[in-house]
């Protein structure tokens, strides 16, 4: 064997790799988006809000349909998660992010959820994070969500409040500089990867349902610390009437969605292109059974 010949890496090789880092970084943006990052240095500079309203009649059949197959737990938070994904594989520039004033690709999705432990008033709440694939059914978000929730109800505590609880157990001044520290580290992209898998802050994605409570979405902002680009909120089931082409009133019912985005990670075509493909996913759940025919890979 030729000593001097290079060995490519196998493919396995690479996708452990890949996995083991949070992104890459993106070399071939516009200059205006390049630029923009300097200009708008922290996440809150660059918040858009997005308002949107979608008919759950075909949702409702699905879930339904899902539930009779045995999935107990079925809901609409399931169908906007395997929609988001699902978007993903043809959008996949809204799963970047920012750091550094750089903009990366990350190479995983984590989709992070807020729930409640008991649906009590004092009742403490916690943040679960899942690692879909671009390629996951709605079945598979739903059996993903599933088996850490019952994790979580079992231990008791999740890795998000393991980590919490360790850092609140040091006084506040040094809970400060660990937090300036972090921060500095997760600038130069030196913050170990093991952290940024548990932390809330770093992710793809955060959703979280008012509907459990009962009352309206609300704009969550997303996070200076940390990198998350999107957060979507959703709200109680509503009833609405409207006009059809017949002229008659007739009720449907619809469910109000809140979107807060950072939009540095790509322009406003590019996430209106991406809402629409949602749009289109929530419209039509039962495509959600399948796998996507075509994932398009991000940019160099």
């Amino acid at each position: 064997m030729d000593e001097n010949k290079t060995v490519s890496p196998t493919p396995e090789k690479k996708e452990k790799k890949k996995r083991f880092k949070e992104g890459r970084k993106i070399k071939t943006m516009p200059p205006m988006s390049v630029f923009m990052p300097y200009v708008m240095k922290d996440r809150n500079d660059a918040c858009n809000f997005i308002s949107d309203s979608v008919d759950i009649t075909a949702i409702e059949d699905y879930v339904f349909k899902k539930r009779s197959e045995g999935l107990k737990s079925f809901g609409i938070m399931h169908v906007i998660i395997a929609s988001y994904v699902r978007s993903l594989s043809e959008k996949p520039g809204v799963n970047r992010f920012i750091r550094g004033q750089k903009i990366w690709a990350r190479n995983n999705i984590e989709v992070m959820l807020t729930i409640k432990k008991e649906m009590k008033l004092n009742s403490p709440d916690t943040v679960i994070k899942i690692f879909p694939e671009v390629t996951d059914t709605a079945e598979d978000i739903y059996n993903k969500i599933n088996e850490l929730v019952v994790e979580n109800k079992k231990e008791g505590e999740s890795d998000f409040d393991k980590t919490a609880k360790a850092l609140t157990s040091i006084p506040g001044f040094i809970i400060r500089f660990v937090v300036w520290l972090l921060n500095a580290l997760d600038y130069f992209s030196l913050l170990p990867r093991f952290l940024t898998k548990v932390s809330p802050f770093h992710g793809s994605m955060f959703i979280t349902s008012m509907g459990s409570l009962g009352i309206p979405p609300i704009y969550h902002h997303i996070y200076n610390f940390g990198n998350v680009p999107i957060f979507i909120s959703f709200g109680a089931k509503r009833t609405e009437c409207y006009v059809d082409s017949d002229g008659n009133v007739k009720e449907r019912k619809m469910v109000d969605l809140k979107v807060v985005t950072d939009e540095r990670i790509c322009d406003g075509y590019y996430y209106a292109a991406f809402l629409k493909s949602m749009r289109f996913y929530l419209k039509n759940p039962d495509k959600l059974d399948f796998p996507p025919e075509k994932v398009i890979p991000d940019i160099d």
